[in-house]
């Protein structure tokens, strides 16, 4: 059934959505390196790799370009108009053609690249694997924001790798445990709730099992 609504949502949202994306790839196309889609390695159901589909938002090749695999708040990579698409996640929305083909879902674990997901904890890997990743979930929506918890960090990398990572697969686990239908709308509702409501602590909530953000997330916020 999950399926089913994947393909009947993604389908009616590209056709929805289609005046607002148009206008969107023609200003890409026009501005920055005139780049409209940003192509990555993600893994996926199985761990089998799969390209995930975004809008372009970063210049392709930077000096300024660091190490590692995150991107900080102020991440000078981002073009002016990439910084409104992340923003307001516009800049995901061609991953909608990734959920027709079945490489993911409405709902389930974000995607990480092969790099950042290898240091996930082992048991963590086999549990996220047994589900088709998705386009929102427990930790997109717990990790609205991300680059806010790395602002100010002295060393964002390292705080990424011990502290983000294990919360992010301890909520991912949470979601393969619990994985429903019901679920699967709660995530889609909350979704849209934490864009309107970012402060907003509604997935404790609706979920009251759900793992709490560890010392160094609360204080970093």
């Amino acid at each position: 059934m999950q399926r089913f609504f994947d393909v009947l949502f993604s389908g009616l949202a590209i056709v929805v959505l289609a005046p607002l994306m148009l206008p969107i790839m023609l200003i890409l196309r026009l501005t920055g390196e005139g780049e409209i889609f940003y192509r990555q390695t993600r893994v996926g159901r199985g761990g089998e790799h799969f390209a995930l589909l975004k809008f372009a938002t970063m210049l392709k090749d930077s000096p300024n370009i660091g190490p590692g695999e995150i991107t900080l708040k102020e991440d000078p990579r981002i073009l002016p108009f990439g910084k409104f698409l992340r923003k307001t996640k516009l800049n995901e929305l061609p991953q909608l053609i990734n959920i027709l083909k079945g490489d993911l879902s409405v709902v389930g674990p974000r995607p990480q690249v092969p790099n950042t997901f290898a240091q996930y904890p082992e048991a963590a890997k086999q549990d996220i694997g047994r589900v088709r990743p998705g386009l929102s979930g427990i930790g997109s929506i717990v990790f609205r924001d991300e680059e806010r918890y790395l602002d100010n960090q002295e060393d964002p990398h390292t705080f990424y790798r011990e502290t983000i990572i294990p919360y992010k697969a301890d909520l991912e686990r949470w979601y393969v445990r619990n994985q429903s239908l019901r679920v699967y709308f709660e995530v889609i509702l909350l979704t849209v709730w934490v864009i309107l409501f970012p402060s907003s602590r509604m997935p404790w909530r609706v979920w009251k099992d759900l793992p709490e953000p560890p010392e160094a997330l609360r204080s970093a916020s």
